[in-house]
């Protein structure tokens, strides 16, 4: 019997897939526990139109991200924290307060899990990080971070 996978099956497909299994299968534990449907025209049909609106989004979201770079890349971000006279913070610069200080200089929401930053950092100066937009969409922002004088 012809069904689609409406969950991923071990041993049979992943979510989407239009596999063949036996009746028994099919009656007594796929569809009782709503892990697949027949396949019916109007049902492949469906599962068709929900990938190709599926693919599409993420073409969107393609261009969106590939846009973003483009305005975001080479930017200079500027952060002033209290340092002691050798250049060391008192405290640390994380990905958040990146974040804020890109929506803040440029008007940009960027969300801090797209920051990459191996660690913190700690001393005055200027550092690349990158922003991971979407795979294999990335940008480059500058960071200068600078001691307030007091």
């Amino acid at each position: 019997m012809k069904v689609i996978l409406l969950k991923d099956v071990k041993g049979s497909g992943k979510q989407g897939d239009i596999v063949n299994v036996s009746d028994g299968y099919a009656r007594n534990f796929l569809f009782p526990k709503a892990m697949a449907k027949e396949a019916t025209n109007e049902n492949i049909n469906i599962v068709n139109q929900q990938k190709a609106a599926v693919v599409h989004q993420q073409e969107l979201d393609l261009k969106a991200a590939k846009e973003l770079a483009g305005t975001i890349d080479k930017k200079d971000v500027m952060i002033r924290l209290k340092a002691g006279a050798n250049g060391k913070l008192f405290g640390s610069v994380n990905t958040k307060d990146i974040a804020d200080a890109l929506n803040e200089q440029h008007n940009m929401e960027v969300d801090k899990k797209k920051l990459v930053l191996k660690d913190n950092i700690k001393e005055c100066g200027s550092y690349p990080v990158a922003v991971k937009l979407f795979p294999n969409v990335q940008a480059v922002i500058n960071v200068i971070v600078e001691a307030i004088e007091e």
